[in-house]
């Protein structure tokens, strides 16, 4: 056992911190929001739903990196579902986290209780040791969360998921021949290198509007993104507040402060991007 102790405690070293008060269930409402469990699950190869057979407190004089007011734990757990993750996982999984400690000093008690973890497969490790992707990646598991996550994760790995946007690499408004009318384009880059582009159309005597199109080809039949699905998170949440100007090189002043007044609009559709931790 002290040698399991030993590797984790290693294993921990980069992923130290307060375990934040998000993470608590509630019986109302749950305070994670989408972008929560978005940016949890997109760094987790692992997501997991567990239940904890044993909490062995770590000496603090073995943990001096800890968080000022939190107790350090080993956690032994067993598997109750794996919700994303190829290759399979044990049944008993093995992590560190720091949990903070209450007015009193006290530590939780979180002894079989149960909990989604969001977690890698640390290089070199063992097969049933895990490491949290974040300080906070282990949230109070319950149906209605689980249910939230497996479809969020669905998302991320269908075929054809909305790539991460690494930049908006360029944009042009082109007016229309009538007054009033017109079209701006906007090109962005993403990690993956697949494109994705967004158009906002006016024409005479219709409402503008503006649609995403993911592939080489704008897409006629392309729509805004649905608020609380994973495009809208990639837009929503990662979207630069305005236009870069590189972006708009080569266009005429008239018609690059069109496409910055049709950005705009974009981005007050898509509205803000509401965390309950930080991501």
């Amino acid at each position: 056992m002290r040698s399991l102790l030993m590797f984790a405690f290693a294993l921990f070293s980069t992923q130290i911190g307060v375990f934040p008060a998000f993470s608590q269930a509630m019986d109302q409402s749950d305070p994670l929001q989408y972008a929560d469990i978005a940016d949890l699950s997109s760094d987790a190869p692992l997501i997991i739903h567990l239940t904890v057979k044993d909490a062995i407190k770590v000496d603090p004089a073995r943990v001096p990196n800890a968080p000022p007011g939190t107790q350090r734990f080993y956690i032994v757990a067993s598997t109750n579902a794996l919700i994303r993750g190829q290759g399979g996982i044990g049944e008993t999984i093995r992590y560190v986290i720091d949990l903070p400690l209450d007015e009193h000093g006290r530590a939780p008690k979180i002894k079989k209780k149960s909990f989604i973890i969001f977690a890698r497969r640390p290089s070199g490790s063992g097969g049933d040791n895990v490491q949290l992707v974040a300080k906070d990646a282990q949230v109070d598991w319950t149906p209605e969360r689980e249910q939230r996550v497996r479809s969020l994760v669905r998302e991320l790995v269908a075929r054809d998921a909305p790539p991460a946007i690494s930049r908006i690499a360029s944009a042009f408004h082109v007016p229309g021949t009538i007054i009033g009318e017109g079209e701006t384009q906007i090109f962005m880059e993403t990690e993956s290198g697949s494109p994705v582009s967004i158009t906002v159309l006016k024409r005479d005597g219709q409402r503008k509007f503006w649609a995403v199109s993911l592939g080489e080809i704008v897409d006629e039949a392309a729509r805004a993104p649905v608020r609380n699905s994973l495009l809208w998170y990639r837009m929503a949440c990662f979207l630069p507040r305005q236009l870069p100007a590189a972006a708009l090189a080569g266009d005429s002043p008239t018609n690059a402060q069109q496409a910055r007044s049709d950005y705009q609009m974009v981005l007050n559709d898509l509205g803000n991007c509401p965390r309950s931790r930080r991501p």
